[in-house]
């Protein structure tokens, strides 16, 4: 199965990010719009992993869960990787939550290298995707909505749990599926 290990969002920040794709719709750039309860901080792409795998990827969930103490996240800034001049990926930054999201992918990954997963060759950079560019098209007028954008005042989200999810690719989008949340305490 294809799974990845993630942290849910607040209704309100993704109320925030469905304000957030609509300003920047209106560029009508060639962007493929990630569904606002899709949206979610990946902290782990774990790609396709077997029953013994996932089983393992449980147990490390619940021990660094059980360690790590609950935390707020908030959203700040947006951008494009690798840059807003060549944007490929569009993304919201976090504000609160930064520094204890990454410490808690850290983990997660040092953890997951005792049962044959690879770091990431680019450090954790915690963003949530809200769209994926496809072609050149509209791309300044996406570049102007993205530098002009502002982002909702959102309540923070207290993040409690962290979620290992199985992702299901079909023709009309992703479709996940939890297998397993572990509580923060």
């Amino acid at each position: 199965m294809r799974a990845f290990i993630a942290i849910e969002l607040s209704p309100e920040i993704n109320d925030s990010l469905s304000q957030i794709q609509s300003h920047l719709k209106y560029s009508e750039a060639d962007v493929k719009w990630i569904e606002t309860g899709n949206i979610h901080l990946t902290l782990k792409f774990l790609g396709d992993i077997t029953e013994e795998k996932c089983a393992k990827i449980r147990s490390i969930l619940d021990a660094i869960s059980g360690s790590t103490k609950p935390f707020e996240i908030s959203i700040k800034d947006i951008g494009a990787f690798p840059n807003i001049n060549y944007p490929r990926v569009i993304w919201v930054g976090l504000d609160k939550g930064t520094a204890e999201s990454k410490a808690f992918a850290e983990n997660i990954v040092e953890e997951l290298l005792k049962i044959g997963f690879q770091k990431e060759p680019r450090p954790f950079a915690p963003h949530l995707t809200i769209g994926r560019v496809r072609s050149p098209k509209n791309k300044e007028v996406l570049k102007e909505k993205i530098g002009n954008c502002q982002l909702p005042i959102t309540k923070s989200h207290s993040v409690v749990s962290v979620v290992l999810f199985e992702s299901k690719l079909s023709p009309k989008g992703p479709t996940y599926t939890k297998l397993h949340e572990a509580r923060l305490s």
